[in-house]
């Protein structure tokens, strides 16, 4: 197996677990979810979905360079909400940051998220 390298950056939320920000496999980076978490206070942005949203890509945006790309280098992205009412929103929102060809995506309906969070995500970047 290819070594794995961590990624990990200050300027995306920390771990609040037994997790990586990031693991680099070849030329394959794995995303942890992130969660709108300030980086530096460690507390929720907002109570606002398209604060929280907006939040969410910046996190994505700093772990990514972290691992030496950037979001246009996400190939799989997946998207967890605790409300599907607003996936307009979410496709709005990630317009500002991702330019065509998009990654390929999920856009799930979940019960809860960490911290009672609105919004998560994940996803796979290719180098």
């Amino acid at each position: 197996m290819a070594e794995k390298i961590i990624i990990a950056t200050d300027k995306a939320p920390q771990a609040i677990g037994t997790y990586s920000q990031a693991v680099k496999v070849g030329s394959t980076v794995y995303l942890s979810g992130q969660i709108p978490l300030n980086p530096e206070t460690m507390q929720m942005v907002s109570d606002e979905f398209e604060a929280q949203v907006v939040q969410v890509f910046d996190n994505l945006t700093a772990v990514c360079e972290a691992a030496g790309g950037s979001l246009k280098d996400i190939v799989k992205l997946n998207i967890f909400m605790t409300d599907l009412a607003n996936f307009a929103t979410v496709n709005e929102i990630m317009g500002r940051y991702f330019e065509q060809p998009y990654p390929a995506r999920a856009a799930i309906g979940v019960k809860q998220l960490p911290k009672d969070s609105l919004v998560e995500m994940d996803g796979v970047m290719e180098l």
